[in-house]
């Protein structure tokens, strides 16, 4: 089967990226992969894709940045969407040609504004998947109004958490539209597991309002008061950078709290700590929860929505304390500060339990979501349609046998004729 992931820019860094490069790498085991970026701006990718993932971009800003059609307004890319001034009517006709063009049999869209474009424009052959990194309520109403339009000619919609599945299902009404959860993947780790005994917290993540790093440095200053002899690290760059820096120096913190800069890969960081925390006002997923915590380190989060209280399991591989609470954060730190074996058994659990986030259990669930959407096209989207029917869609669409038997029993015609949701 070969699948084409259509991406904003695969040569900066950021949560999308890294997820797209994952899921690729992994597919690639037994899939053709591409990556299609709408946008380059170096020569380079600050990721490093996957040898057996081709790449390959669709504007070159290194040389069309003045192009006359990059200086007018884009038409099929929505207004109301987050990204929308860095597209054009020069985007809007190479993405149009590219999908006119395209030989995939899947194409994965992985944001709203080229979901938009893909459900509009690719051929009717293509199986068309459409990925949500943010959340529903996370969309101004003018994008919802403009994504429930176009997201009816999508045959998947995947979101990262369950949570906000059930938000598209309920508000969005879209009928013969497959709409799941499907979590990030992050690699196994290369390197060994953090074994608990570093004096260490680690946080990674922008340095932008959200993360709420403000919350993080008030909370550490307990620890560091009752227990000087541990330090907090926190990577990343962003706008709060001076603000983050006053506020460590005016709590007299300077010798125990850190701004690290940012770091890619994380790896190498989180194995030298003991404790992660996150705690963000908002978190779509929580892709540095899952990171951590496959690194061995239980993780210290704020309940916030969507995705922390669907990785960790409170009490067991790490804690969840109310969104905002100082006291709650600073107590949740300081409980595994103070007991060692609590801290080394709660990482142990944590990177056990993150290995359902690794490529090989995510995939064989993108796999699974890949064939029932070539089943329920053959079936009409809910239409009586054979196994005959079902099993030469699959087949053309590049599924492998055992993908294909698996509908052998019927079960799955039945589900979809039976209209799910």
């Amino acid at each position: 089967m070969k699948i084409s992931f259509l991406l904003h820019n695969a040569y900066g860094i950021g949560g999308t990226i890294t997820t797209t490069f994952n899921l690729a790498q992994a597919l690639a085991e037994r899939h053709d992969v591409e990556i299609v970026s709408v946008l380059r701006h170096r020569k380079r990718p600050q990721l490093t894709p996957d040898p057996r993932v081709r790449l390959r971009p669709l504007v070159d800003l290194r040389q069309e940045k003045d192009h006359a059609s990059h200086r007018t307004p884009a038409k099929v890319f929505p207004a109301a969407e987050y990204r929308y001034r860095q597209y054009s009517r020069l985007t809007d006709e190479r993405i149009a040609e590219c999908l006119a063009a395209t030989d995939a049999d899947v194409v994965i869209g992985t944001r709203p504004g080229l979901n938009v474009h893909l459900a509009l424009q690719a051929p009717e052959r293509v199986l068309r998947v459409g990925q949500e990194h943010l959340t529903l309520d996370n969309h101004p109403p003018r994008l919802r109004t403009a994504l429930r339009r176009a997201y009816r000619r999508l045959d998947v919609l995947t979101t990262v958490t369950e949570a906000d599945a059930r938000d598209y299902r309920r508000r969005m009404h879209l009928p013969g539209v497959r709409v799941e959860a499907l979590p990030n993947s992050v690699p196994d780790p290369v390197l060994a597991p953090a074994d608990g005994r570093a004096k260490m917290i680690v946080a990674a993540g922008r340095l932008v309002p959200v993360k709420r790093y403000d919350l993080l440095i008030q909370a550490f200053a307990r620890v560091a008061c009752e227990h000087p002899d541990w330090h907090l690290r926190i990577y990343g760059a962003g706008e709060q950078r001076d603000a983050l820096r006053a506020r460590i120096e005016r709590l007299g913190l300077s010798n125990n709290a850190f701004l690290m800069g940012p770091a890619a890969p994380m790896e190498a960081e989180w194995v030298k700590a003991s404790i992660a925390v996150s705690t963000s006002s908002f978190e779509p997923f929580g892709m540095t929860i899952v990171e951590a915590m496959r690194c061995g380190l239980p993780v210290v989060s704020t309940d916030c929505p969507y995705g922390p209280a669907e990785i960790i399991q409170d009490g067991v591989d790490g804690r969840l304390v109310p969104v905002g609470d100082r006291d709650r954060l600073g107590s949740a730190l300081l409980e595994l500060v103070r007991d060692d074996e609590r801290r080394r058994a709660m990482g142990r659990a944590a990177a056990e339990n993150a290995r359902r986030f690794a490529p090989g259990s995510v995939v064989a669930r993108a796999e699974g979501l890949l064939a029932e959407a070539a089943a329920a096209r053959a079936a009409g989207r809910g239409r009586r349609g054979t196994r005959r029917d079902v099993r030469r869609s699959m087949a053309s669409h590049g599924f492998a046998a055992r993908d294909i038997a698996s509908t052998a029993s019927g079960r799955m015609l039945r589900t979809l004729r039976g209209g799910q949701r």
